[in-house]
């Protein structure tokens, strides 16, 4: 972290600082005196307090001259500081390179909402662009005092303020306010998390001004990484630190009832922590803390299991009793149009649970010392796991500190905030600092998962075969039956394990489309959980939570109505789409990968071999993507290949092609990966899958071999997220590809190799 000099008087020497005396050359003679004066409004050597409304709560500007950018949510992986940093440098006229961005840290950054639904750049980097543009306003009324000139005769350029270009009449950002803090208040909207929104007085610069945002600027992180130079949660050392294991019940629902501690009494150091439901142990080496959780006696309630056997899962889905429900959208008589209908379409389609399946399983380092508490995490929200750590601890929240520290990868509510929990359980416990890591099997199996769900579609078509009514109904576990945060212990194993009081909430999602269908109605149905306390098969958010099931559903129906009314699926969606920023990435997709008219399936292929392209689209938090696959299937294995994918991506004003670019890649990898292979297996007692071989993931000798990306820039429009929009529509695209391909239509995911064999026999 940037360390800042906190001088709290104004000195010659501290004027005279930096590249070059400061010349005022220009009217009345000014006395430091003055000079100090006209500085204090705007300047101070004590930082305010760290609160939205505060512009030194996000830019501040050191004595070398770099800025640091105090930003409230992190990346995950594609980039987001790189995307931030341009933002930054472009509204303060400085080079990208004297930015850093400073993430996740609750001690230096206020509430954004953490990594979070696409939103790094199109909230997050929206307040760090007009605190940006505000701090260079105010630096620009300074300077304008200080060479005793109207602020619109200076220009900036790399930090230096100077009188119409005149390089004798000029200061740095550096000499005016290097090292010190912004005194200047802004316009907090007092909301907190991803609608946060603090601007000041400065309008940020138009689209045809700016330099770096637009600009291809490479990351630099990844080579250290890949050389192993890149510290990350699990290397965290403090002085004192013992270890800490979890022990989970074979049978979810089962509690200790007798837990024998004289059983690990030869493994040095090691101690156990039992409270309620919860259990862990402890000791002074990381793998005498493995062998104490493997060794340590525990006898176990007697419960009955409470899971169906997964062969019944979507039967458990259809028959389940609807805890809420809800239409979201709604529009003409769809009731009166089936009833009139000259034929009707019908279908359903089924998704999985599925697991983060993150790269390595969570790990948190919880110290409590002095009264306060500090946390590392590799969380994806570390200003809420901060407020769940006090609720937890029972301290205030600005007693505890939550460093985010890169982690092994989250998208969406994976094991890391659980971890942070159980570390802060058993630090109070034990006290002293625990380092708590999760084993594999914990990673995969106790994780909160992605929902199961069912998806019923129906169109109705008169006697031309117009679509004239469309129903489409989604029916699951709900995607926050556990919140996509830490925040409150109930959403927490720990929390749960210790008898809290449950809240379990309902949501879903809806086809986010612009199909103009004369009556039209989209809806969801939540169930309860199988099991409300302490589940391995609690749901959360996993990327683009819920969105890849709905449009895998969505998506392929419409290519079946395409196909029932014998049109090309691209011209038969385009007939109804009336969005034009919809219509146009369709379109380019359609360009780029050469796209060829014609009704599916293809009639035309023999042998083992068969190839397919399919179509889907979507729009995401005012994104909107196309993907076109083309997919190689061997009918004897039922084996896919997914060569080859075309995406055209709108996410309005793009601020690094580049990374976006990479983005959409990963988007698509991972997308690959959900619809061909992930699956979580459960039997009656526990989730089965629970390494890389029960939850097998895209293999790097299965990923395509192309994939081109279309990208089209608005500058004019905000930019929109790209995290998550592009993995949407990846499912159905290969769903529909294979029935160009086979003439097969497969409507349960994942399409595994015996579940393709199975249907094309």
């Amino acid at each position: 972290m940037t360390k800042f000099e906190n001088t709290s008087s104004f000195s010659r020497r501290s004027v005279l600082l930096g590249g070059g005396a400061l010349v005022v050359s220009v009217g009345a003679p000014m006395t430091l005196e003055m000079l100090a004066s006209m500085q204090s409004a705007h300047a101070q050597g004590v930082k305010p307090p760290l609160t939205p409304d505060q512009l030194s709560s996000y830019i501040a500007v050191n004595a070398d001259g770099s800025v640091s950018a105090y930003f409230g949510k992190m990346d995950m992986g594609h980039g987001l500081h790189v995307a931030i940093g341009q933002m930054v440098a472009d509204e303060l006229d400085v080079s990208f390179k004297s930015v850093k961005v400073i993430m996740g840290d609750t001690a230096t950054s206020v509430n954004q909402g953490g990594a979070s639904g696409s939103t790094g750049v199109q909230f997050g980097g929206k307040q760090m662009r007009v605190a940006a543009a505000e701090a260079r306003r105010v630096l620009v009324e300074m300077a304008a005092g200080l060479l005793s000139t109207s602020a619109d005769k200076l220009a900036v350029n790399d930090g230096v303020v100077n009188v119409g270009g005149d390089k004798a009449k000029r200061i740095s950002y550096a000499q005016m306010i290097g090292g010190r803090y912004f005194n200047v208040q802004l316009d907090w909207n007092k909301k907190y998390g991803n609608p946060l929104y603090a601007p000041g007085k400065a309008k940020p610069k138009k689209p045809d001004e700016l330099k770096i945002v637009g600009q291809p600027i490479k990351r630099e992180d990844v080579a250290p990484k890949v050389f192993c130079q890149q510290d990350y949660c699990t290397d965290i050392k403090v002085p004192g630190m013992v270890h800490g294991r979890m022990i989970r019940p074979a049978v979810a629902g089962a509690v200790p009832v007798k837990v024998d501690e004289s059983s690990i009494k030869d493994i040095s150091g090691a101690k156990v922590v039992w409270d309620k439901g919860f259990l862990g142990v402890v000791a002074d080496r990381e793998w005498d803390a493995i062998q104490a959780a493997q060794k340590l006696k525990v006898e176990w309630s007697s419960v009955q299991p409470p899971f169906p056997d997964q062969a019944a899962l979507y039967d458990h889905i259809r028959k389940a009793p609807v805890r809420k429900s809800e239409v979201e959208k709604q529009n003409g008589n769809v009731e009166d149009a089936f009833k009139n209908a000259a034929r009707v379409i019908e279908a359903e389609y089924e998704w999985p649970f599925q697991s983060h399946a993150s790269m390595g399983p969570a790990c948190a380092l919880v110290e409590i010392k002095d009264g306060h508490v500090t946390c590392w995490s590799g969380t994806q929200k570390s200003h809420f796991v901060r407020q769940g750590l006090a609720a937890m601890l029972e301290m205030p929240t600005d007693k505890v500190r939550v460093i985010w520290t890169p982690g092994p990868g989250s998208y969406g509510r994976n094991d890391a905030d659980d971890a942070a929990m159980d570390a802060a359980v058993l630090a109070k416990a034990v006290g002293k600092p625990v380092r708590v890591q999760y084993m594999r099997d914990q990673g995969t199996g106790w994780d909160p998962k992605g929902p199961a769900s069912t998806h019923h579609a129906k169109a109705a078509l008169d006697a031309s075969g117009k679509v004239v009514a469309y129903a489409f109904n989604s029916k699951g576990f709900s995607r926050v039956d556990v919140n996509t945060n830490g925040s409150k212990p109930y959403d927490t194993l720990a929390g749960q394990t210790l008898g809290v009081s449950l809240h379990s909430g309902d949501g879903f999602g809806v086809p986010a489309e612009s199909y103009a269908f004369d009556s039209k109605k989209l809806g969801w149905e939540t169930i309860p959980p199988l099991l409300d306390r302490a589940s391995p098969l609690r749901n959360s958010h996993l990327r683009d939570p819920v969105g890849p099931q709905i449009h895998f559903a969505s998506e392929s129906f419409i290519d079946e109505v395409a196909a029932a009314v014998n049109a090309d699926p691209i011209e038969f969606r385009l007939r109804h789409i009336k969005d034009p920023r919809d219509i146009a990435v369709i379109k380019a997709a359609a360009e780029k990968a050469n796209w060829q008219t014609r009704p599916s399936p293809r009639r035309d292929q023999t042998g083992n071999t068969v190839s397919g392209r399919g179509i889907a689209y979507a729009q995401r938090s005012g994104t909107r993507v196309a993907v076109i696959a083309e997919v190689d299937i061997k009918r004897s294995t039922g084996k896919i290949w997914a060569r080859k994918f075309t995406v055209a991506h709108d996410c309005g004003q793009i601020i690094n092609p580049d990374g976006l670019v990479k983005c959409i890649e990963g988007n698509i990898v991972q997308g690959i990966s959900r619809t061909l292979w992930e699956e979580v297996t459960f039997d009656n007692k526990a989730v089965t899958s629970v390494d890389w071989l029960t939850y097998p993931i895209l293999d790097i000798t299965e990923t395509p071999e192309q994939v081109d990306v279309v990208l089209i820039n608005h500058p004019e429009i905000a930019p929109s997220g790209a995290g998550e929009p592009s993995i949407r529509p990846v499912a159905a695209a290969i769903a529909n590809a294979i029935f160009d391909a086979t003439g097969v239509r497969i409507r349960r995911v994942p399409f595994s190799p015996e579940r393709v064999k199975s249907a094309l026999s």
